[in-house]
């Protein structure tokens, strides 16, 4: 499942741009798939920079402990509290309740770089 309207990084998080200069933030189905059952999610504190390609946060499942990268620059706006008490949401709809962060964008055209739904999908089967 890659839906065609997010954009994605090679280290399987997902991007939704918002018309407002802000952008939501999560991990792929790949991703949580990879990773088994989402037991903990670690997100940073609303207010915080954050810096393309650097650690925000991590995702703990019975399997492993993985970071959570920016994708883009800018200052986590939210966070999703529902992930507290059910990170397991991260693996029931990870394009939906699942996500993790909300930034606003220091640059409007940060997401252009990012791959598109076809360009993740090969990258995905490469994988594979």
């Amino acid at each position: 499942m890659v839906p065609k309207e997010l954009r994605y990084t090679p280290q399987h998080e997902w991007v939704l741009a918002g018309a407002d200069g802000t952008v939501r933030i999560g991990i792929t189905d790949y991703a949580q798939r990879q990773l088994g059952d989402v037991v903990y999610v670690q997100l940073p504190p609303v207010g915080d920079s954050v810096t393309p390609g650097e650690p925000v946060g991590e995702v703990e499942s019975t399997k492993s402990v993985s970071e959570l990268f920016a994708p883009v620059a800018g200052e986590v706006i939210s966070c999703n509290d529902a992930l507290q008490d059910n990170p397991e949401l991260v693996n029931s709809d990870p394009y939906g309740v699942g996500w993790m962060i909300e930034v606003k964008l220091a640059e409007r055209s940060a997401t252009d770089s990012l791959m598109d739904a076809e360009d993740y999908r090969i990258l995905i089967e490469e994988d594979s």
